[in-house]
């Protein structure tokens, strides 16, 4: 491909922005190659500024479920933006979008919608401790709950990527509160809450990570966490930022039939615009402030173009019939066509999928946890990762990311994509 214009613009990037980005992963240093400069999107594909055309499988890294520029959603950002971008005061598309959630995730009882992700991850933690008086809080290996100082201890995602955990820059006293446990280890944990269980305001996870790549959980795991919880007297907080109305309109909750008392939302909340949301109990809610004297605020949160691209967004979900049943069939198709490659051409890979969540270890055992998923072949996923972007295929840049199916992608994408992937394992 030619990319000349992209290497212009990312270089000069580069002098104003550390790595010449604003998120660390879209640097493609793991990959060991300069990223494409997007110009546009539209649908299943992608477009750079060398006019070069990618079917998408990050799609935002998850926010773009419904594909890129969907006309309902543009046409209501519009209307809303003609109407003023900001007002840091109550709208009435705040209740609308919260009615919205609550209505989905019947857990969520009230909710405070804020700007990101990890704004609401950090807001859901401090709600646990104001609620419980209590200071440790418990996170599992490998998942990743947004960059606040208390979680980036064996964090996922951009940080596992970089290969950096740990971040610099985090005080000791902000970590020492963050006990970590082994993902899917029910022995581990309940040997933790033995010891420390009293003292314990909140265990956060991500019910499917998928921020050490898509590992799947053990449901009785996830179960008993729930049961240790309550009888311990600490908070379950659900991270779906990832999850939420992508592996079903209510989430990896209503898919597992397990009621946390907090749950963190973010990306297809917002349909494409920054959006977050942490919520869960009325009586845990009702301690943030006004009411409470939990603090928390933020000048854009609800702000009213995103809410408007949130509220189109699941709309346009909630009233599609096929939704999640299409959607698990083009994400079926592409772990077929791994699966059908892998084998052909003698290449070890494991898959995790649920729905439209898909990653491809290159590994030849079974992932499971943070352990098993470091162990994969980096060298081979670069060399791979090269190959389907060359054919037009454009994935995450890292081992440690899933892959997301739209529903804008088509058949036809995935036999697009088929080829792509026989040409990188025929490579191999």
């Amino acid at each position: 491909m030619n990319n000349i214009k992209s290497q212009e613009v990312f270089d000069k990037a580069c002098n104003y922005m550390p790595g010449g980005v604003n998120s660390p992963v879209r640097a493609f240093r793991s990959v060991g190659l300069k990223p494409p400069v997007i110009k546009k999107g539209k649908g299943s594909r992608l477009f750079d500024l060398d006019e070069n055309e990618y079917i998408d499988y990050v799609c935002s890294w998850g926010p773009m479920i419904l594909g890129h520029a969907q006309p309902a959603v543009i046409a209501a950002i519009r209307e809303a933006a003609e109407n003023g971008t900001s007002f840091g005061a109550p709208t009435e598309n705040e209740l609308q979008l919260a009615e919205l959630i609550c209505e989905a995730i019947p857990s969520m009882e009230m909710l405070r919608l804020v700007s990101s992700g990890t704004e609401a991850a950090m807001s859901a933690i401090r709600a646990a401790r104001g609620y419980t008086g209590r200071d440790l809080i418990v996170k599992f290996e490998g998942c990743y709950h947004g960059h606040s100082d208390g979680l980036l201890v064996k964090a996922g995602s951009g940080a596992l990527t970089a290969g950096v955990p740990d971040s610099s820059g985090v005080p000791a006293d902000y970590s020492r509160n963050t006990l970590v446990a082994v993902y899917n280890d029910l022995e581990g944990l309940q040997e933790l809450f033995k010891k420390y269980g009293s003292r314990m305001a909140a265990v956060i996870i991500e019910p499917i990570a998928a921020n050490m790549g898509l590992v799947l959980p053990d449901i009785d795991f996830l179960k008993q966490l729930r049961t240790l919880t309550e009888n311990h007297g600490a908070l379950l907080i659900f991270d779906e930022v990832i999850t939420g109305f992508r592996v079903s309109y209510g989430g990896a909750q209503e898919l597992y039939g397990i009621r946390p008392d907090l749950t963190v939302l973010g990306k297809i909340i917002g349909g494409g615009m920054p959006v977050g949301a942490y919520g869960g109990k009325r009586k845990i809610m009702e301690k943030i402030a006004p009411l409470g004297p939990v603090y928390q605020a933020g000048t854009l949160s609800g702000n009213p173009v995103a809410v408007a691209a949130g509220i189109s967004t699941l709309k346009t979900i909630k009233q599609t019939g096929d939704f999640y049943s299409r959607l698990d069939s083009l994400g079926k198709s592409l772990e077929n066509a791994y699966t059908e490659a892998a084998n052909r051409y003698g290449t070890d890979i494991s898959i995790n999928r649920v729905g439209s969540l898909l990653s491809v270890f290159f590994s030849d055992r079974e992932v499971v946890d943070y352990s098993s998923a470091v162990k994969s072949d980096l060298d081979k996923f670069k060399k791979y990762f090269s190959f389907m972007l060359d054919r037009g295929i454009y994935i995450a840049p890292s081992q440690f990311e899933a892959l997301f199916v739209s529903y804008a992608h088509t058949e036809k994408d995935i036999a697009e994509t088929k080829a792509a992937i026989e040409y990188a394992f025929s490579r191999l």
